[in-house]
């Protein structure tokens, strides 16, 4: 039995990766401070006889645990959350980062870092390649979660010129699933919730700008294929390659759970990106990896899961 190390791990994307590794037998380590998560999420886990929780900051992280593997998620992820305290996000990206590769390095083991599509900013190209630089304002509101991500990337890559790290990097592009917070600004869980309450969806701009969506289950079939292959090929950008306007998204919202809601236009925050899809032929070429769970498919599984909140 392998022990893995998840930071973040009862955050939204930790808490279905440690589902999935308890499935399949591995011992989970999670660690996570809660700034932007909620113990709530791993209650159902906590007596499981292989996991072992431990609610500390990666910044103040204990290095002299043993563990096989290590995902490195600690951070907070949506714009609400890292821009409450846009220091502490810098921090937690750079010196968080930084500690755990040091574990990695010490134990010579693999590590995962849990990048975002983030690091293409506002895009000039599209779909965004892995080898796209990015058009990203670094003095922005937005900043310290897309510099802090780029610079993660950046320690990620000079481990492994270094010392050999077995490092891995996977862009993550916009996720959604359950376990997803009600109140965490991002916009399926936004629209979720407004529908199901039958209050108007907020749409910021006009409405056209696109998103790609991936359901979270093929999300961590994705990480867990990158953490367990061997690439020395740089980032692998993770997501759904099928684009939607904000329009159409809020739209399926609304039919699906048969809403009274209608929608209301808000200015574009500064910096928010106009268009967001990832080109996946680099997953799929090296990790077999593409999203099978379609949007539909997905939003009804997630609807579902708000509905018994």
């Amino acid at each position: 039995m392998d022990a893995i190390l998840v930071t973040g791990g009862a955050g939204f994307i930790g808490v279905n990766l440690c589902l999935r590794l308890l499935g399949e037998g591995h011992k989970v380590v999670c660690v996570d401070n809660l700034f932007s998560s909620s113990i709530n999420n791993i209650k159902h886990l906590i007596n499981h006889s292989n996991f072992i929780f431990f609610q500390e900051d990666i910044l103040n992280f204990n290095k002299n645990i043993v563990v096989d593997g290590i995902y490195n998620l600690a951070c907070p992820a949506s714009p609400k959350q890292y821009q409450k305290d846009p220091i502490y996000t810098l921090k937690t990206n750079i010196y968080g980062a930084n500690n755990v590769l040091q574990l990695a390095q010490r134990l010579n083991i693999p590590i995962l870092q849990a990048s975002t599509s983030e690091v293409y900013g506002d895009p000039l190209e599209h779909p965004q390649v892995e080898e796209y630089k990015g058009n990203v304002n670094c003095i922005g509101v937005r900043s310290c979660y897309d510099e802090g991500k780029r610079a993660a990337e950046t320690l990620c890559m000079d481990y492994r010129r270094m010392y050999g790290t077995n490092t891995k990097i996977v862009r993550i592009f916009n996720t959604y699933g359950p376990f997803m917070s009600e109140d965490d600004g991002r916009v399926v869980s936004n629209f979720i919730v407004k529908a199901l309450k039958n209050e108007p969806l907020e749409i910021y701009g006009d409405g056209k700008q696109t998103r790609s969506f991936c359901y979270v289950d093929d999300l961590v079939e994705g990480l867990i294929r990158a953490a367990n292959q061997e690439f020395d090929s740089g980032p692998i950008n993770l997501g759904n390659d099928q684009e939607y306007t904000m329009l159409e998204l809020a739209n399926k919202i609304i039919n699906i759970t048969n809403s009274r809601s209608n929608i209301e236009f808000k200015p574009l925050p500064q910096d928010d990106p106009k268009k967001r899809k990832p080109c996946i032929q680099k997953a799929k070429q090296l990790l077999g990896w593409k999203p099978k769970v379609g949007l539909n498919d997905g939003l009804q599984k997630t609807i579902e899961y708000f509905k018994n909140l």
